[in-house]
Formats: structure tokens, sequence, C-alpha cells
């Protein structure tokens, strides 16, 4: 039966944080640019209209309730309590300053500087996104899911969210307390809390390398069925062959250099059961919707992302394949392109 109420408060709770969203986004352009931020590259190639862009944030955001009137997982809310939520808006405005004077300084340091990052790899032990603390730090990890949602305008949940559409066909006719999926770079675990929400007796491990995001997941599902969390290296995935039926993987691969790209596809590939299923989330690539590669020309010009402009142009179908990974389908939603893989049988 259609979940006609669920699709309406999805929805409702939806245009919400749209305006709250769209408002920071803007008091963020505001104070970075009075600030004195240097000006961006100038773009070879066209840029959506801001009419444009709104009506493809506005369309994964009814996707998302779709998604629920469709009963493929049930409403869900990204926010915390109005009190954190107020405080972390309020830190999040204030180290402002600090971020764009880094920023113009391209100093992006900040993590080394206040953490060992020795046993770290070194392409992870930097800031991304001129972000203090780089990935590294209790508090990058508290304000990360509204750093994320500020820049997309609060789209971040709903584009991670259409992950679960190939899940839920995947799912189909299995029982969930025999699945093992595992979420490689699960950051601050919202993405888990979404599945373990839609699936409460799947069995989910999620996988990252940084201790305070791990620390934030644990503190986003406490009130759910436990998860089981691994701080490890997703170059050698620390699960046995073909031990998860599925594997997913959200905004991971623009942050890796592209040979790393290869070893993770092969070890998630390596991890998946014969017949099991990966899927992939992460930004848009040239050539993915037209009039709309300006913005990935501008993305590394604003922000630090040292290996954006190659994953941007990256063969990932040739990656997947080599990996072993077959083609089951792609779709873009919004900034986010999901391709969907299994392996073979």
């Amino acid at each position: 039966m259609a979940d006609t109420l669920g699709m309406a408060a999805q929805a409702a709770g939806q245009a919400m944080r749209l305006g709250l969203y769209v408002g920071l986004n803007r008091i963020v352009d505001w104070r970075t640019s009075a600030l004195g931020r240097a000006p961006p590259e100038k773009p070879q190639s066209s840029v959506p209209s801001q009419a444009e862009l709104l009506r493809d944030l506005v369309g994964v955001l009814m996707q998302d309730a779709a998604a629920v009137r469709d009963g493929i997982y049930p409403p869900m809310a990204d926010e915390p309590s109005l009190p954190v939520q107020i405080a972390r808006i309020r830190e999040m405005l204030a180290d402002l300053p600090s971020m764009v004077s880094r920023r113009n300084e391209r100093d992006v340091s900040s993590a080394q500087e206040a953490v060992d990052v020795s046993a770290l790899p070194d392409y992870f032990a930097q800031d991304f996104h001129f972000q203090t603390g780089g990935y590294l730090t209790d508090r990058s990890a508290q304000l990360y899911d509204l750093q994320v949602e500020t820049l997309f305008y609060g789209a971040a949940g709903a584009m991670r969210r259409q992950a679960l559409r190939p899940i839920a066909a995947f799912m189909h006719g299995r029982d969930q307390r025999q699945i093992r999926l595992l979420d490689v770079a699960c950051g601050t675990g919202r993405f888990l809390r979404a599945v373990r929400l839609a699936y409460p007796a799947i069995k989910a491990t999620g996988l990252d390398l940084s201790e305070p995001y791990l620390t934030e997941a644990r503190r986003h599902l406490k009130e759910l069925r436990p998860v089981d969390f691994i701080a490890g290296n997703a170059e050698a995935i620390p699960l046995d062959d073909a031990s998860q039926d599925i594997v997913t993987t959200i905004f991971l691969f623009h942050e890796l250099p592209p040979a790393i790209r290869r070893r993770v596809a092969a070890e998630m590939a390596r991890v998946l059961k014969p017949g099991g299923l990966l899927v992939f989330i992460d930004s848009l690539q040239m050539g993915d919707g037209p009039g709309w590669d300006g913005l990935r020309e501008l993305f590394p010009a604003r922000f630090h992302e040292p290996y954006y402009r190659h994953y941007a142009i990256d063969d990932l179908d040739g990656v997947f394949s080599a990996a072993g990974l077959e083609p089951a389908g792609q779709s873009t939603a919004f900034l986010a392109k999901m391709m969907v893989r299994r392996k073979a049988a």
C-alpha cells in the first residue's frame, strides 16, 4: 500500500530543510566574500543557471519523498536536536575566518598539526575542503554533516538515500537477517543510519580511517540495533574474501588518488560474494548532465580537492570492470552519480 502520509511528511520535512540550507549557503557565501576570498577560476565550460540547479535539487527531494511512498524506506530526518543544531551552526560560522584564511594561503595542514598522522596514508592526512582538522578531529566530525548539507543545499541525505533503491531491489525475497552489508568510508554514519532504519535486522558494518568520525557514527546510531565499526583502510579491508552480500561507498572516490581508487575497487570486489551488489555514489563526472561541466571545473578551484580533476575524467566503468564488477545500472540525482555493479557469479 502506498504510504501517502509518509510521503507528505518527508516532502514537508525536506521543504523546511531546503529553506534552512539555502539560507545557510547564502550566509556562508556572503561571509567568505566579506572575508576576502580570492575569486574562483572562470570555468571554460558552461554552468547551470540557478533555475536549473533548483529544478534538479527539488527533483531529488521529490524522489526521496516518492521512495517513502513506495515503501523503499521509512520517513527519515537527518537533523540533530534543535539546540545541538543551533550550536553547530554558530560554531561553523565562527570557524569561517580560519577556513578562509587557510584557503587563501592554500594551507591544508591543520589536521597534521592537530593529531599524529604518521600511521595514516599521506593522501588522507590533509584538509579536504580546507576543513579545519581535516577528517581527523572531534570538532570536524561534529561539523561535517552540517557543512556538507550547507554545500548541497540540504540535499546530501536525499542523494545518499538513492543507494537504498538498488538495495531494495536486491533484498526482494531475501531474509535481511542473513544479509551482510559493508559501508566503505562510512564517515559519520549517516548512510548506515538510513540502512538500519530501512533494514533493522541486516548485519551492517562501517569501515573508516578516522576514529573521530567513527565515534560520531556510533553516536548517530546509538539508539538503534548495533552496527559493527572498524577503523581501517579501504586499500586493505580487514574482512574475509566473499564475506559481504552488499558493499556501498558514498563520496569516497573523488578524494582518492587514481591508483588508490583501483586498489579500493579491487578490495570491495574481493570481499563481495559472487553475485553480490556494489552501490557506488559520488560526484558527477565530466559529461554527466549537459551544461554542468563548469561546476566540476569550479569545485576543485574553490575547495581543496587534489584528486578531483582526475576523478572527473576517470574511466570508472573500466575501474570496476577490471575488478570483476559488472554493470547493473546507473543514474544521476542532482550533483551525485550512482553506479550499480554486481560481482560475477
